[in-house]
């Protein structure tokens, strides 16, 4: 377990930097939005797109990992809904804290996270898991946000957001770009392929000091309280209940016949096991959610998995 500890301290550590110097004052509240921007429009795609053109593409449409991790995001987000509607909570409430119990921040930490951990060879897994979350949960979760009084006419306006959000969000269209470029086996020009990897080398660094950034900054701006009732709950079905899900789904459909090897499922674990995205607080903001109940449930997952993950991995590994 300590070998472990070792290994994930810096990933976490570069978080608190973030959060504590946020807190301070030493980063200030208007640089964070210039932070994200960097890490979502120009170090993470290039990221995303070097693992991609990298991998063979058989990995990129591996339909049997896409599969059961979409039937578990599915479960979870169901189950979470439902008890959290019979708590007496709204529909847009509702659905946000269900996204937030199922996307786990795969971009940000689990990508060089589980780079370090797993090797490589991890990393087409990591990329289906990202594009699941991304394309069909989150999109799902936002229509689902819309059922409030809305009727049919608000679903369609949710969708066509959604939509568009993804239209304009670069991940998918990095990953793409990267499959296609690995299925046609082509690189880029020397010059801009180094290019590419110096803004690629600068994106994990830089995404997980923003994470803790970005968490401080929610904390700074909710004042009210939110009873633990309302948000632990849901952290811990993040770390714990998420991570079972995915092993013991993984597990029956490889009795049945998946092509699925140890290795991937350890991988599908990992990522499950991973606090919740930090950018799911954004989206909070922009459809009008409980913004201090989804900012506390990411900032207790991040801070409890420096634990829950590593013990995870060292009972995997």
């Amino acid at each position: 377990m300590l070998s472990v500890l070792v290994v994930t301290f810096p990933f976490f550590a570069l978080v608190l930097c973030g959060y504590l110097a946020t807190r301070a004052g030493a980063l200030p509240l208007g640089a964070i939005g210039g932070l994200n921007g960097f890490v979502l429009y120009f170090a993470l795609p290039c990221m995303l797109y070097r693992f991609g053109a990298g991998t063979p593409i058989a990995q990129l449409l591996d339909a049997s990992v896409a599969g059961v991790y979409l039937l578990c995001a599915a479960l979870l987000v169901a189950g979470t809904i439902a008890l959290t509607r019979r708590g007496g909570l709204g529909w847009n409430d509702a659905a946000f804290g269900a996204l937030v119990a199922a996307f786990p921040n795969t971009g940000f930490m689990g990508l060089p996270l589980l780079l370090a951990l797993m090797g490589q060879a991890s990393a087409g897994t990591v990329i289906v898991v990202l594009t699941v979350d991304l394309v069909i949960t989150s999109s799902a979760c936002i229509a689902l946000s819309r059922l409030e009084g809305a009727g049919a006419h608000g679903v369609a306006v949710a969708l066509r957001n959604a939509a568009r959000g993804m239209a304009v969000n670069p991940m998918p269209w990095s990953i793409a770009l990267g499959a296609l470029a690995s299925a046609l086996q082509w690189r880029l020009p020397g010059p801009l392929d180094k290019t590419v990897a110096m803004l690629a080398d600068a994106a994990s660094p830089v995404a997980l000091f923003t994470i803790g950034a970005v968490l401080a900054r929610s904390q700074m701006n909710q004042h009210e309280y939110v009873p633990p009732g309302q948000y632990v709950p849901i952290a811990l079905a993040k770390l714990i209940v998420h991570p079972l899900l995915v092993w013991g789904v993984g597990r029956a459909a490889i009795g049945l016949g998946a092509d699925i090897s140890g290795y991937t499922l350890t991988v599908m674990v990992l990522l499950a096991a991973l606090p919740s995205a930090s950018n799911v607080s954004l989206l909070v903001e922009r459809f009008g959610a409980h913004g201090g109940r989804v900012a506390r449930i990411i900032l207790v997952s991040t801070v409890l998995a420096f634990l829950s993950f590593s013990a995870a991995y060292a009972l995997l590994t």
